[in-house]
């Protein structure tokens, strides 16, 4: 189990690249395997959950490499159709492979997935869809077994813009005779991403960046070469960092018209951005509560956004209430802010943020993702030293974490 010390105190200053977006090239990785041909991924994040798609991509017999920001993946060979349940209980991305293999094969076996323990997250809305297009799916235990050797072309009108239900829909659609209209489709820049992989590998889809897709299935697809977008949830990550500790950072390959709600929430704090093409600079002399911060589905307040946002307001002045409305369990990082001095009151989706002067270090443990994000956020503005541990969770979304952050000035290590 790793391990984070922090030292913190100093403001961060200095210049961090923005990686490969991790919730883009998961879909795109198993996006490659409908396709079954050679591909050239460039902006691809070492983070380990790329690492684990790759391992997938190898058990059902394809080949998968990096060359540093370059992954190189033939899926020419694939032939099994059934994901190890310990793949699967690796990362959550790993339900996306469920359309893959339908496309592919007709046929797809797999576990529950694991990643971050965030709420609940069903995946009725996937089956729904999958159903309609006249696959047949069954519980097995824990086990979903989905079989449709001819999928046909349907309406798909999902109650939520479900980004995971959006992307299998589309994987899968690719298969369907005729043309699948997903209606309340998500709209985040992932998805358009998703998108444009698979409209450069012969997909034909009209819709790219509304809540109405339309597929038009059957298409003969082959291999590409194609660059990842950036990571937004990385860049507000940094954000949220040179806000707490009353830094200036330049983010290098941020795309600002992804960070919008992000970006204008932190002005209204006070913060002063500047934005350019590819590139957001970030200064924070005073910061000030904001509320509410109400996440939502894109455009929206990212629900990825809101832990390490949250640690930024910690110290900010004045009192900044958040509510949550995407997952029902994403305040489990509260208890570690309050260790830290943070003044927070929560409840399952509502927290209540009362600006302190000052953090104090403390020893935590990382519980997700984005939560552990906030951990790190709110050591670097406390006094003190703190260690953070299970720095495995912030390994799966964070490309050079500790290396780009130590540049910027911050007294940071892995131990």
């Amino acid at each position: 189990m790793g391990a984070y010390r922090i030292i913190g105190g100093r403001p961060l200053e200095g210049a961090v690249a923005i990686h490969g977006a991790k919730n883009s090239v998961l879909p795109i990785l198993a996006a490659t395997l409908v396709c079954g041909g050679q591909y050239t991924i460039d902006n691809c994040p070492e983070i380990s959950d790329v690492e684990t798609a790759f391992e997938i991509l190898r058990s059902l017999g394809c080949t998968a490499r990096r060359e540093g920001a370059r992954a190189f993946v033939d899926t020419g060979a694939a032939e099994e159709r059934e994901i190890p349940e310990e793949l699967m209980r690796k990362m959550r991305a790993a339900i996306i492979f469920l359309g893959a293999l339908l496309a592919r094969f007709g046929t797809a076996r797999l576990s529950a997935p694991g990643g971050c323990v965030l709420g609940q997250r069903p995946i009725d809305l996937h089956i729904l869809g999958l159903r309609l297009m006249g696959a047949d799916c069954e519980y097995d235990g824990e086990t979903l077994r989905c079989k449709g050797d001819r999928l046909r072309g349907c309406t798909v009108a999902l109650p939520f813009p479900s980004v995971g239900a959006t992307e299998n829909l589309l994987l899968a659609a690719l298969a369907c005779e005729g043309e699948t209209t997903i209606c309340n489709a998500a709209r985040e820049p992932e998805i358009g991403d998703l998108i444009g992989f698979l409209c450069a590998c012969g997909a034909k889809i009209d819709g790219a960046g509304t809540s109405v897709l339309r597929v038009d299935g059957g298409k003969p697809l082959h291999g590409t070469k194609y660059t990842v977008m950036p990571d937004r949830m990385e860049a507000a990550t940094y954000l949220a960092a040179a806000a707490a500790t009353r830094g200036r950072l330049v983010l290098q390959g941020a795309e600002p018209a992804h960070l919008r709600a992000v970006t204008e929430t932190l002005e209204r704090g006070g913060c002063e951005i500047a934005r350019r093409p590819g590139e957001i600079i970030v200064r924070c002399d005073r910061l000030t509560a904001v509320s509410p911060i109400i996440t939502a589905p894109y455009d929206g307040f990212p629900t990825d956004a809101q832990a390490p946002v949250m640690a930024a307001m910690a110290t900010a002045e004045g009192v900044s209430v958040f509510e949550e409305t995407i997952f029902s369990d994403r305040m489990r990082h509260v208890p570690a802010l309050r260790a830290m001095g943070a003044r927070i009151t929560a409840t399952e989706r509502h927290a209540v943020v009362t600006g302190v002067r000052g953090l104090h270090g403390a020893e935590v443990e990382a519980t997700d993702l984005r939560g552990g994000a906030a951990m790190v956020i709110a050591a670097l503005r406390a006094e003190g030293e703190s260690r953070i541990t299970k720095t495995e969770h912030m390994e799966r979304g964070y490309a050079s974490f500790v290396r780009s952050l130590r540049a910027c000035g911050a007294q940071i290590e892995s131990t």
